[in-house]
């Protein structure tokens, strides 16, 4: 014992505490924590339409070329419900629908961003399979859930007099009452809207194609005008989007 008679504390360091080390992620940790691939939601844009003798339908198909041409946007092809029996449509010498295009409901509407809607004309009015579909959309109309989108139109008709615009013009009465947005092309396309060289359908309201006797195919420049229609509707859209 030494003086003072107590104990004289050690002197000598402590060893220091080891600080634990967090714990490593393990293989499968890793993978569990790892965020969900990030997937990009393209607009819609619907192509909604009614074709007999396929001018329309050839017009659908080079439309959906130009949605798809603008990047973040995607057309969607789809067919409204036939009214005429297999019986009539056989003694009219109507073509086989394509039956890769799926029948649209009017319930799947609201999903699309923007709609553009085909139809051959019937004495210078949309033919009755199309107003039929419009007819079925009450519930939409009394719940406005059509309000806002912006749609457009495109046609066949038989002759240069058979309604080109006035097809456009009685149909943008359903886009008003459903508080749709119409979008014309107007003169967009340029000189190809004042080409003189060949027949061809379109107008200011839309696309459009000459069926003739119904065995006159679209030309190049309808088919054009055409794609142009779905690029500038594309464009809309996204604006649309954005704002």
């Amino acid at each position: 014992m030494g003086k003072g008679g107590g104990c004289v504390p050690s002197k000598k360091k402590q060893p220091p505490v080891a600080e634990e080390s967090p714990p490593q992620p393990t293989p499968e940790s890793e993978e569990s924590i790892q965020e969900p691939p990030f997937t990009v939601t393209k607009l819609k844009i619907f192509i909604v339409f009614y074709s007999m003798y396929g001018h329309v339908e050839g017009l659908a198909k080079r439309l959906k070329q130009g949605v798809d041409a603008v990047e973040g946007v995607e057309g969607v092809l789809y067919r409204v419900p036939e009214t005429l029996s297999i019986e009539v449509l056989n003694q009219m010498k109507a073509l086989p629908k394509d039956e890769t295009i799926p029948v649209i409901s009017p319930d799947e509407l609201p999903a699309a961003d923007g709609v553009l809607f085909g139809f051959p004309t019937r004495y210078g009015s949309m033919a009755a399979q199309m107003k039929a579909f419009f007819d079925s959309t009450g519930s939409l109309w009394q719940g406005q859930k059509l309000a806002g989108k912006p749609a457009g139109f495109f046609v066949s008709t038989g002759t240069q007099g058979g309604g080109q615009e006035t097809t456009a013009w009685t149909a943008i009465t359903q886009l008003a009452h459903q508080g749709m947005l119409f979008v014309p092309i107007g003169y967009t396309f340029g000189p190809g809207m004042f080409s003189l060289d060949s027949i061809r359908g379109g107008s200011p309201y839309g696309a459009g194609v000459f069926a003739g006797d119904g065995s006159r195919e679209p030309s190049e420049t309808e088919l054009a005008l055409a794609e142009h229609q779905g690029k500038y509707m594309a464009a809309i859209v996204k604006r649309l989007a954005k704002s």
